[in-house]
């Protein structure tokens, strides 16, 4: 699609006319050459959106001849996909666990692994009968909104640092309705919580910077060039974050509250370790993603002893 529909167009016109499957074709080849993974699946959503339709309308209109200011998007979205600028920036959202979730620049992508993470909690809470829980570095907002949304009594406060997460998260709370059941504070990992806040949370689940800061440049082209770096890089050996969680975090639970943790899968047995170091938790453990990575850490709030009367 290097200028479709221009007067360049000769020989056979009506065989050379930019249809949807034409255009399809066309970018579907483009994008593997430039190394794009899943090329055709991308190219649709890349026309759906320059068409603002559904996917699925694309296969009921193959032969339909696409009008010139919807080539003319198309081929500014191609254009930006081949600079490797993520596809959830361009049509302005990601599908997390069922959800449509906005994003735009300056917001970190939400991730299917992480789904997993949402699904541990749904079950650790579900016999909870009003489960309150703490979310740290929320992003988009993607998990406390997923738990809010399968947990109808539920509540969460949840804390990001940076303005534009911090503001796309609370459009994503009223886009599905859990506003009103999501606290947003602003703020440094614990700093924004009240002393009175200590205590209250049955859970306490965050996906937090975790790359090391010398792995970061070297990320795929889509994360290293165009997400936050503050979503991404967790210091010299990545667990800056996750070692203040491990280190504080007890102090926000109830008795026997539980802390779900996301990590790259090589730093699981240092977390596990740290975290038993730590002397606030038990039943220190680790599950897989949907993928087979073990990615997570779960522990519970160490039980208080008993002190008697």
């Amino acid at each position: 699609m290097s200028n479709p529909g221009t007067p360049a167009q000769t020989a056979n016109q009506s065989a050379e006319e930019w249809t949807v499957q034409r255009i399809l074709t066309w970018t579907t080849e483009h994008l593997r050459k430039q190394g794009i993974e899943s090329p055709r699946l991308e190219s649709e959503i890349l026309l759906a959106h320059a068409r603002k339709c559904q996917r699925i309308e694309l296969y009921t209109h193959f032969n339909e001849i696409v009008k010139p200011e919807v080539r003319t998007r198309m081929r500014e979205l191609v254009q930006r996909r081949s600079q490797r600028e993520p596809v959830a920036y361009l049509v302005g959202h990601k599908e997390f666990y069922s959800l449509d979730f906005l994003v735009e620049q300056g917001v970190f992508i939400p991730r299917p692994e992480t789904e997993s993470l949402v699904m541990k909690a749904i079950e650790l809470l579900k016999s909870h009968p009003v489960p309150s829980i703490l979310e740290l570095c929320t992003g988009s907002g993607c998990i406390p909104i997923s738990l809010v949304k399968q947990l109808p009594r539920a509540t969460a406060t949840t804390i990001e640092l940076h303005d534009r997460p911090y503001e796309v998260a609370q459009q994503n709370a009223k886009r599905h309705q859990v506003d009103q059941r999501i606290r947003f504070l602003k703020g440094d990992l614990f700093s924004p919580l009240e002393t009175k806040n200590h205590a209250s949370f049955d859970l306490l689940i965050s996906n937090p910077p975790y790359v090391t800061s010398e792995e970061v440049p070297a990320l795929a082209p889509e994360i290293a060039r165009h997400e936050p770096v503050s979503a991404l890089d967790g210091g010299p050996d990545g667990l800056d974050p996750i070692r203040i969680i491990l280190n504080q975090g007890a102090g926000f639970l109830k008795a026997e509250g539980y802390l779900l943790l996301e990590m790259d899968p090589k730093q699981i047995p240092a977390a596990v370790n740290y975290a038993e170091d730590a002397g606030h938790w038990a039943e220190i453990g680790s599950f897989a993603d949907d993928f087979g990575k073990d990615r997570f850490l779960i522990a519970q709030k160490l039980p208080q002893p008993d002190r008697g009367p």
